[in-house]
């Protein structure tokens, strides 16, 4: 006779199927998003006997009418016929098309089958039939749009789930969802489905190194606060850089995260639980342990009566992963939780990045007015081991639990690693990196991190006595930005160093690290020709952009506007300017020195400078225009190579935007320039006349 089941035990759902292993790279080449992801985890919870202590679930496939309550037709369409004969040759074209993404036979099964795990344990938990549950599901969702694919996204699980409760079973009585995306890449897709709708507070904590770290999009920047009647509902917290561990993590749940929740009071949470920002991934780049990931869920479980369900993101390592998840299984079953304690003190960058989100929402929510304690930085840099150690050979080995090993070809690796960590793509320029290279080497120095022991780490690009940080030396010089497009108008301007957009703009801009304003404005004419190229841009839209012709000529003459900034404002205005203002770019900020001092020296004595890191961006090209108060003039521009490119029709030459051309004289007339007819006059002379 059956032992009766003891009623104070926590009923934990658990779903894992087999079939969810089909997905997989059509050659079999490696990948980090592969099936030993979630048997590596299966395996870990067997070997513990967690599957004997909980409700294990079966998975089945999601209905198409679930699926297009976020997804197009023709979304839906691709993703469930990408497994048929009739694609069984164009796998590799078809995926080629999106961002980050493989097809292979087993893909639409696994789609489907993921999404529908999520929302089985959803609704089971939100009935009452289980307290919690975890969906070990993949493909993962986060980063998928309603109409793509994306980051090895194919349908959005959790927000599927979300929409779900909310209008396909309102007699469950959730009327609001916390979901929180602890996966260190920003949850993008989850964010623009819901940016207007108030029943969903979503919150995402994520690497975003001012824009430059994978989706690299100014989506994840902590301005994007959500629209209209979802206003306040939206909550970024964008880590400024690498190395983010369980003191970082637990600071911002603590002065952020858990106040909003206190006031929001939701329904159910959903967590979308990816684990890439664990030690030792070879995507993250942080440091969260498997302890710091069962004390952030142990602090969720005093809401919404502990009704929490975790969906499978993103993590890469096997063993982090598979660690991770057993911590928070045993959090839910609150069986022997993890012991263990937080030594390292919040990273410096993470007071701030808390105080930015703070002050942006304080009007929404008022717990999160309360002062912030003074903290003071203990390591700014605090180093995390890399998985690959591409300097040593060309192969790397990751663990699994049982002790059998994977090999990996560490350049195959790297090709998908970079640019999902830290590359923003331009397609128009063949897929050329538009930031510098951080791929380890053998001077790579090695440091010793208390939270991250015996960890191998990159420190930053032209240290100074190798500890610290460029910004801080380039803070202390200052130079003037010349300024001859939008950003004349100051306002537009301020967006690159403060964050975010104004009107006219459909990209907000990440900000610089420093947000101080500048210390002068002048204005200046110029012996350049001022001239309109390209054809589209994320900023403004369709329409060219302005650039200035790099060589001088007498008979020219340009109006620029100056602003007296930092070097270290410079170089994140720099590299802002080369990928916001792309075809098919997205925004970036720096997250290493572009220019320093010593190539002020080199632009002067030349003239310009081509920077070599941007030479896929479009203003990759520093002209030197002289001195104003023994300060040197510095702006951007395109390549000499480039001007060939725009004379021959190889590049396009197109006329401003309304909306780009509307700011254009906005700052040349609230700048006391010339009159708004001058400057209309002075725009379209610049965009009719020959290069």
């Amino acid at each position: 006779m059956a032992a009766p089941e003891d009623p104070r035990r926590r009923r934990v759902g658990l779903l894992y199927d087999e079939r969810m292993c089909h997905h997989a790279t059509p050659d079999g080449e490696i990948h980090p998003e592969n099936p030993d992801r979630i048997r590596a985890i299966w395996q870990k919870l067997e070997s513990e006997g967690i599957p004997q202590r909980c409700v294990v679930l079966s998975a089945k496939e999601a209905e198409d009418k679930y699926i297009a309550s976020v997804h197009t037709p023709r979304h839906i369409k691709l993703i469930k016929n990408i497994s048929s004969k009739k694609f069984n040759s164009q796998h590799l074209r078809i995926a080629s098309e999106f961002n980050s993404i493989y097809f292979n036979k087993g893909s639409s099964e696994a789609a489907y089958l993921a999404v529908g795990s999520v929302m089985e344990v959803s609704e089971k938990v939100a009935k009452g039939d289980l307290d919690s549950a975890i969906a070990i599901v993949r493909p993962p969702g986060h980063h998928a749009e309603s109409d793509e694919a994306m980051g090895f996204c194919l349908f959005n699980n959790v927000a599927i789930a979300a929409n779900f409760l909310l209008n396909e079973r309102p007699e469950l009585g959730i009327r609001k969802i916390l979901i929180v995306d602890w996966d260190v890449h920003h949850g993008n897709g989850t964010q623009n489905m819901f940016y207007k709708d108030p029943r969903v507070l979503f919150f995402s904590v994520h690497r975003f190194d001012f824009g430059m770290f994978y989706p690299a999009s100014g989506d994840g920047s902590y301005c994007m606060i959500g629209e209209g009647p979802g206003a306040g509902y939206n909550i970024n917290v964008p880590w400024e850089q690498g190395q983010c561990g369980d003191a970082d993590y637990v600071a911002v749940w603590d002065h952020v995260l858990l106040p909003v929740a206190e006031s929001y009071d939701p329904d159910i949470i959903l967590i979308s639980a990816g684990f890439d920002a664990a030690v030792d991934d070879p995507l993250g780049g942080c440091c969260i342990t498997p302890y710091g990931y069962s004390l952030m869920l142990k602090k969720l479980t005093g809401f919404a009566q502990g009704k929490i369900v975790m969906a499978l993101e993103g993590g890469y390592n096997l063993k982090s992963i598979a660690d991770s998840v057993l911590a928070c299984v045993k959090v839910l079953l609150e069986e022997k939780p993890l012991v263990g304690s937080i030594k390292a003190q919040p990273l410096e960058s993470t007071w701030r990045v808390i105080q930015e989100v703070c002050h942006e929402l304080k009007t929404f929510w008022l717990a999160l007015s309360v002062e912030l304690p003074q903290k003071v930085l203990v390591s700014n840099w605090r180093p995390c081991s890399v998985e690959l150690n591409l300097s040593s050979s060309s192969e790397s080995t990751v663990e699994n639990d049982g002790g059998a090993s994977i090999t990996i070809c560490a350049t195959n690796f790297v090709e998908i690693i970079e640019p999902l960590s830290k590359l923003n793509m331009d397609e128009d320029n063949h897929g050329k990196a538009i930031t510098l290279d951080h791929i380890p080497t053998d001077k790579s120095p090695v440091v010793l991190s208390e939270e991250c022991p015996n960890a191998q780490a990159l420190m930053p690009d032209k240290n100074v006595d190798g500890c610290t940080h460029w910004r801080s030396v380039l803070s202390k010089n200052e130079v003037w930005y010349g300024s001859y497009g939008s950003n004349m108008w100051k306002p537009g301007f301020l967006c690159y160093i403060k964050g975010g957009k104004v009107e006219g703009m459909n990209e907000p801009c990440p900000g610089s690290q420093d947000k101080s304003s500048p210390k002068g404005v002048i204005w200046k004419t110029v012996p350049h020709q001022l001239f309109f190229a390209r054809s589209l841009t994320r900023t403004w839209g369709k329409g060219g952009v302005a650039f200035l012709h790099p060589e001088s000529n007498k008979n020219d003459k340009a109006y620029m506007c100056m602003y007296r900034i930092t070097l270290e404002q410079f170089n994140d205005v720099l590299l802002q300017e080369n990928s916001l203002h792309q075809e098919n770019g997205k925004s970036q900020g720096a997250g290493a020195t572009l220019l320093d001092l010593s190539d002020i020296g080199v632009v002067a004595e030349n003239k310009s400078l081509p920077l070599e890191a941007l030479k896929a961006g479009w203003y990759s090209n520093i002209l030197y225009l002289g001195e104003e108060d023994n300060l040197p003039i510095l702006t951007m521009t395109c390549s000499c190579s480039e001007i060939d490119q725009f004379r021959s029709g190889e590049l396009p030459i197109s006329g401003p935007s309304n909306d780009y051309m509307n700011t254009l004289v906005r700052g040349l007339v609230e700048g006391k320039q010339i009159t708004r007819e001058e400057a209309i006059a002075y725009i379209n002379d610049a965009a009719m006349r020959e290069l």
